[in-house]
């Protein structure tokens, strides 16, 4: 799937979930919630056991691993003390800008870009990355930060461990792939899986669509500027920051695999507008910095792949 068409299939995908919510303002954003967790708990698993059992990890996937974290905790440091010091934002406002940078969106936009510019073969390490650094980022991390900067109470730590184990099939999909012998993915099936991750992404931005729609329609998002200050933060915190936080520890010790720096590289993800929803965090802030994050990394992701062809 060309870098061309999947900017394609996010502008009509995103369109289609604006206008069912402006069409069906009482069902979309729950049908857009329900289709996350149908891909959740269905396609996601299947694509992470058919691309992560034909990976072999060797000591650069392991240390990257490593790196990986040591990046994304650092990089949301550096978030708390942008939006506490330097901005003198609100709690819920900081805890937004942490979120905004511990959580890209990996599934959804990462594993087609990492289809599409490094080739279907890739997909096996964005997995690894993804399932190992990101979804603990989200439900543990970006949990917590929701639960300490929001202004609705929030879990306590021993649910968000226990939903991490409990509502986190692709995490099975991964320890059952790394003990599963090769016999067990045939290549039939996992060209087929490549194929889902295709279906992934109108999913993933159709719920985008829907529920940008439906928080503009409760009166909470204005798109407003990437110039503000704490979107343009939130911009160069996940976009710049902690990719290159990665990229820079990785370079004296490591060949950093390609998908690795990639996901790291992923706008906000749509989860950060969630998160924000139910914790009581920033809500505008969340949207416009998913909306402007997300046009700014397909602006990049054309222009990479007008360089490399």
């Amino acid at each position: 799937m060309g870098v061309v068409l999947t900017v394609a299939a996010i502008a009509v995908s995103a369109a289609a979930g604006i206008g069912a919510e402006l069409r069906w303002p009482d069902r979309a954003g729950s049908w857009a919630r329900e289709a996350l967790v149908v891909s959740l708990y269905t396609l996601l698993p299947f694509v992470t056991f058919f691309n992560l059992a034909r990976v072999e990890i060797d000591a650069d996937l392991g240390s990257g691993l490593v790196l990986g974290w040591v990046a994304i905790l650092l990089a949301g440091g550096v978030a708390w003390l942008v939006g506490q010091h330097l901005l003198g934002l609100s709690r819920p406002a900081t805890g937004t800008l942490i979120c905004c940078t511990l959580v890209p969106n990996s599934g959804y936009l990462g594993y087609p870009l990492c289809a599409s510019l490094l080739g279907f073969d890739s997909l096996g390490e964005a997995v690894v990355y993804d399932i190992v650094v990101v979804a603990p980022s989200l439900l543990l991390l970006a949990f917590a930060v929701g639960a300490a900067f929001g202004d609705k109470a929030g879990e306590r730590p021993r649910d968000r461990v226990v939903a991490f184990f409990t509502r986190n099939p692709p995490l099975y999909a991964a320890i059952a792939a790394l003990l599963a012998p090769d016999s067990l993915a045939p290549d039939v099936l996992v060209d087929i899986s490549r194929g889902v991750v295709v279906a992934l992404l109108p999913i993933g931005f159709f719920a985008v669509g829907a529920v940008l729609a439906e928080e503009a329609t409760e009166g909470q998002v204005r798109l407003g500027s990437p110039l503000r200050p704490p979107v343009a933060s939130a911009i160069l915190l996940r976009l710049a920051l902690a990719p290159a936080l990665l990229y820079l520890m990785a370079l004296p010790l490591i060949d950093l695999p390609g998908p690795y720096l990639l996901l790291a590289a992923m706008p906000c993800g749509i989860n950060t507008l969630l998160v924000s929803h139910v914790y009581g965090l920033d809500v505008r802030l969340a949207a416009q910095a998913v909306a402007w994050s997300t046009a700014i990394a397909v602006i990049c992701a054309l222009a990479a792949e007008a360089t490399l062809g």
